[in-house]
């Protein structure tokens, strides 16, 4: 199967509506990519005009288990039609209690669940439970992270300073250090460790720090591998001065990394770990999951009216059935082979700097110069957009990286094709070395 794209996009159907949106959505709704969507299947997505595209960003590193996946499809359709909702905060039921009891179980056991909406939902409980049990009122939280926009998540959150902008002042007593790029800076470890002595000599004192919060892989922020022994050294720093270890496991969990969890590459066992995306294939469910000894707090010291929504959880069952049977396995084979293509790509295309990942969480940065290593966005956004125009969904993250963050099920065709075309859209930005 192959994409099928009319030009020029927003094809007439699509325009239309993109019009009606503008007259009733919120202008903070970014629309910067040319589709209307109307179904799914698999990793293929189609338009409102019949334009056919290859899938390579499942909203954000959310479709899981791609479209309309039939065991997912099943899950959902025979609990919707059981109970879809009787907030479990107040009436529990079986099927959340089962999905706790597996996610403690991924860890080794000896931690306890809190359900939510969204990862950023997730980020705010694990911010309110780190201050409400440590009584430490200060944050550690990395440059170029993303944790959500909310007043919360949002002080942690430093990829973007459009997303801050007007919404000061925030909360209180975050500080952010540098997250280590290796493509950028071969000594990050050091210069971390660097920072993070002299936060704690000169700024924070570590004794009044609360929880450190850290993306095993950076996602917003351009899709970043830190180096190995990354997260021991945080875990080791955490331990020493009696900081709560908060991994935002968002994007890099539910096997999107090839192990269920990005940080067990590291054998790190964080204090809190926040999930969501594609925990549930596309249905809204966070999980907020924390140390027993951690759950200090009280009965309504914290709640949600649809967080562990009976049907996202059925969602959740499904997609870790798919993924306990050969999905992880997949993003790991498939993305290294996916990975050893695009680095064929970076030879004919010097200025493509950087390929890096894990599993099916893939970044290429774009650079004007690949001697001094200089971002180059615009040239990233023309890649990007050729891309669209040859039916290969992608986007972009950091100042000048593309993303792809496929469904878990692409296949090496699949992949093969998503190669090819793009090549074809580098071909028509940028020359090609010569042979």
């Amino acid at each position: 199967m192959k994409p099928s794209v009319k030009l020029p996009l927003p094809g007439p159907k699509a325009k239309a509506l993109f019009e009606r949106d503008k007259a009733v959505l919120s202008t903070s709704n970014a629309r910067g990519y040319p589709v209307m969507a109307e179904r799914g299947q698999g990793v293929w997505v189609w338009d409102v005009d019949g334009n056919c595209f290859l899938d390579l960003m499942a909203g954000i590193a959310v479709n899981t288990t791609g479209y309309a996946h039939p065991k997912v499809v099943q899950a959902v359709s025979e609990q919707a039609a059981r109970l879809q909702h009787l907030c479990f905060a107040v009436i529990p039921s079986e099927p959340q209690i089962a999905l706790a009891e597996r996610l403690s179980g991924k860890l080794g056991g000896g931690y306890r669940v809190f359900f939510g909406n969204s990862g950023t939902e997730g980020i705010e409980a694990a911010m309110k439970l780190a201050r409400y049990h440590t009584r430490r009122p200060f944050f550690l939280a990395f440059s170029g992270s993303f944790h959500g926009r909310s007043m919360g998540a949002l002080s942690l959150t430093a990829s973007n300073s459009k997303y801050r902008k007007g919404f000061g002042n925030l909360v209180p007593g975050v500080s952010h250090l540098p997250y280590p790029n290796p493509y950028r800076h071969p000594d990050g470890l050091k210069l971390l460790r660097e920072g993070l002595d002299s936060l704690f000599q000169h700024t924070v004192p570590a004794e009044d720090v609360a929880a450190l919060f850290v993306e095993p892989i950076q996602g917003e922020g351009g899709y970043i591998v830190p180096p190995q022994g990354f997260l021991r050294m945080l875990r080791e720093v955490c331990d020493e001065h009696g900081i709560l270890l908060v991994l935002d496991e968002v994007q890099t969990g539910a096997g999107r990394t090839g192990r269920f969890l990005a940080a067990e590459y590291e054998g790190v066992k964080p204090d809190i770990v926040v999930m969501a995306k594609g925990l549930a294939s596309g249905y809204p469910l966070s999980a907020v999951i924390f140390r027993e000894e951690l759950s200090s707090w009280p009965s309504g010291a914290h709640g949600t009216t649809f967080g562990g929504n009976p049907v996202s959880v059925a969602a959740a069952h499904a997609t870790l059935d798919l993924l306990e049977a050969g999905l992880m396995d997949n993003a790991a084979t498939v993305g290294e082979y996916l990975m050893g293509k695009l680095r064929m790509l970076q030879g004919r295309f010097p200025r493509l700097g950087d390929v890096r990942g894990m599993g099916l969480m893939i970044g290429l940065e774009f650079v004007a110069d690949p001697q001094t290593k200089t971002p180059d966005p615009a040239l990233r956004d023309k890649v990007v957009q050729r891309c669209y125009e040859k039916g290969l969904l992608v986007l972009g993250a950091g100042p000048s990286a593309m993303r792809l963050a496929p469904p878990l099920i692409l296949t090496r065709e699949e992949a093969d094709t998503a190669v090819e075309l793009l090549a074809e859209a580098l071909e028509e930005v940028l020359e090609p070395t010569k042979a």
